[in-house]
């Protein structure tokens, strides 16, 4: 696919249809573009404003065939709800919407205008991502009924400098083919991403990107000490990996020498253990390594877009799997930090690989800490498929991965992570249990994470009910969304920009 960035006016663009978005109340008398477009149009879209078939509601699409004044064959009006509520986010949605619409009719070409009350970076920089998560097709091992229809060019029009629109439509390729990276990765049967794959999957991507990679394996894992990850995999005939990437800047700066660690959750499959989980829904549980594949596609859009701060990706990789040599509820297993774990419920397992892995991360040097996982039910009840929920120990640090968050369209939403919810974790034979009750299911297990990152800077970002849909939206496919690749590629680029004090590099 070829995707290119043009300043003529939009009705001059030589693609099968241009895409342009129409917000609620507009006319052809109260906004400009949209009386041009009528009157280019023969008056089609001011009759269908006034029966009311062209309203602007989010989502919404009216076709046109055959405009007389213009050099597309078609015109595709998308509606972008109240004008006033636009984001980029918006822009996005409208643009996935559109590709999505287009591909199934099988058409090879698409314009897309980015009106003049958009910021022009930002703006096409959206579209461009819309564009190519909608496109993101899950059917890989299908032998029948492949939809080989596919848009072959797509053309964002805007006014404004060319710098700039080109700028962005470089960016905006890099995030959404790292998020579609990371998204396939999460489509994959666990049959075929094993943690062995999914280390060598990493080792591919880190040759092709420029980043430095290790890989640990059981043994050496062992000899850290990293009892909690082990246990976790213990069940399972597929050996655990440890992956480590690390992204260094040529020339970093003086004041952004210490790295941020991102870790992601990698279980590649979650049976429960010996705590089975029901069988219904659990062909799902091959999702359960979204947060490990959102570090491996952000990782490889930082190695593209190279921050000026170093940058650490950190997987544990495993699978969850009942046996004779599983572990069972009532273990007791010692974490790298030294804390041991009473194992009350063996399908808490992400939190003890996520243990090891954040002191790891911490042992390595790093100065702030993000981690994703799919962790917590609880998450989904609370937040549903909209939401991912973030926690964490600094209110500086929270505030920076929330605005990362807003500029990627990525939704956060803050819980509190307090003291009096650490009770639930008391255990009479060991240092913490591994659950608490059935109370603040997210919150407590925030809770446990947060005593293995050693008081440095920290935020967790529970994906459990935003990593995978179940049912497909206009402008997304049904499965996984690859959320927090963005969001993380933006943090890295908003430390960059950061001026910390002596205190916070300690």
């Amino acid at each position: 696919m070829e995707i290119k960035g043009h300043r003529r006016p939009f009705h001059e663009l030589d693609v099968d249809v241009l895409t342009m978005v129409v917000f609620e109340e507009e006319t052809p008398e109260n906004t400009p573009i949209m009386g041009e477009l009528n009157e280019r149009t023969n008056g089609i879209v001011g009759s269908l404003i006034a029966s009311s078939e062209l309203r602007g509601k989010p989502d919404e699409i009216t076709y046109i065939h055959q405009p007389v004044a213009m050099r597309p064959r078609r015109v595709l009006l998308v509606g972008g709800g109240k004008k006033e509520q636009s984001t980029s986010e918006g822009v996005r949605r409208a643009a996935g919407t559109a590709a999505r619409y287009l591909k199934e009719r099988g058409l090879k070409s698409m314009g897309f205008f980015c009106r003049s009350e958009w910021a022009l970076e930002p703006s096409a920089r959206a579209a461009v991502e819309g564009v190519l998560l909608g496109l993101f097709d899950v059917g890989t091992y299908k032998t029948q009924e492949k939809d080989e229809r596919f848009l072959e060019e797509i053309v964002i029009a805007a006014e404004g400098s060319l710098d700039a629109l080109e700028r962005a439509l470089h960016r905006g390729q890099i995030l959404a083919k790292a998020t579609n990276f990371a998204r396939n990765l999460v489509n994959e049967p666990s049959s075929i991403l094993t943690p062995a794959e999914l280390a060598s999957r990493a080792g591919e991507m880190a040759s092709r990107f420029n980043l430095d990679i290790e890989i640990l394996d059981e043994q050496q894992m062992r000899e850290l000490g990293m009892g909690a990850l082990l246990a976790v995999a213990r069940g399972s005939d597929e050996p655990a990996k440890l992956i480590i990437l690390r992204y260094v800047p040529e020339e970093p700066r003086a004041d952004q020498r210490s790295p941020v660690a991102f870790v992601g959750k990698g279980i590649t499959f979650d049976s429960g253990g010996i705590s089975l989980k029901p069988p219904k829904g659990m062909e799902q549980m091959k999702y359960d390594m979204a947060g490990g594949a959102a570090v491996l596609g952000a990782m490889r859009a930082i190695g593209q877009l190279r921050p000026p701060v170093p940058v650490m990706g950190i997987v544990p990789a495993a699978e969850n799997m009942p046996s004779g040599r599983a572990q069972k509820p009532g273990d007791v297993v010692r974490s790298l930090s030294g804390k041991t774990i009473e194992v009350i419920n063996t399908d808490a397992e992400g939190r003890l690989i996520l243990a090891d892995a954040l002191t790891y991360a911490c042992q390595l040097g790093a100065r702030r800490v993000v981690d994703l996982a799919t962790l917590t039910g609880a998450c989904v009840v609370a937040l549903g498929s909209v939401y991912a929920a973030v926690l964490g120990n600094d209110e500086p640090f929270l505030a920076e991965v929330i605005r990362a968050s807003e500029a990627a369209g990525e939704r956060l939403w803050r819980l509190p992570l307090d003291d009096a919810y650490r009770d639930q974790l008391r255990s009479e034979i060991a240092d913490l249990k591994n659950i608490g009750g059935r109370k603040a299911g997210t919150i407590t297990a925030a809770s446990f994470l947060s005593e293995f990152v050693q008081g440095i800077p920290w935020a967790h970002i529970d994906i459990a009910g935003t990593a995978w849909l179940e049912e497909k939206k206009p402008y997304l496919a049904t499965g996984p969304t690859g959320i927090g690749v963005r969001t993380l590629v933006h943090l890295a680029e908003q430390l960059g920009q950061h001026h910390p004090s002596p205190t916070e590099e300690g």
